[in-house]
């Protein structure tokens, strides 16, 4: 079974097609109403940590090391509750993960996506 998971930012018109909805940040993005991001749910537990988020900055740059350092930090006992929980919807629905990040082809939600599609399992 292909599973069937995109991202984009949260800020797009929400669609039927998008499946669940899924906020993938730790902080909620700014100047968004949550009756507005029509959000299935919020799982800040599989977001980057403060630390590494603040470290990456979002720099295109240190995207290989922020997806190593990141890869990393999902397989830390302490999430493994919500790690499990979004495999679990990957692998029942089509999935759509939400950042605010401007770039996201260089976000968590794009290493997300590769990650539960099994192409990043290798490097995992």
């Amino acid at each position: 079974m292909t599973k069937d998971i995109t991202y984009r930012r949260i800020y797009e018109e929400s669609s039927p097609k998008d499946g669940k909805r899924v906020l993938v940040d730790r902080v909620w993005p700014r100047g968004m109403r949550k009756e507005d991001a029509h959000l299935d749910e919020w799982l800040r537990d599989v977001a980057p940590s403060t630390e590494l988020r603040r470290w990456y900055g979002h720099e295109p740059s240190r995207f290989a090391e922020f997806r190593r350092r990141y890869l990393t930090e999902l397989r830390e006992p302490e999430r493994r509750q919500a790690v499990d929980h979004l495999r679990d919807l990957a692998g029942h629905d089509k999935l759509t993960l939400l950042t605010a990040t401007h770039d996201v082809e260089h976000s968590q939600a794009a290493v997300l996506t590769e990650w539960l599609t099994g192409a990043g399992r290798s490097k995992a």
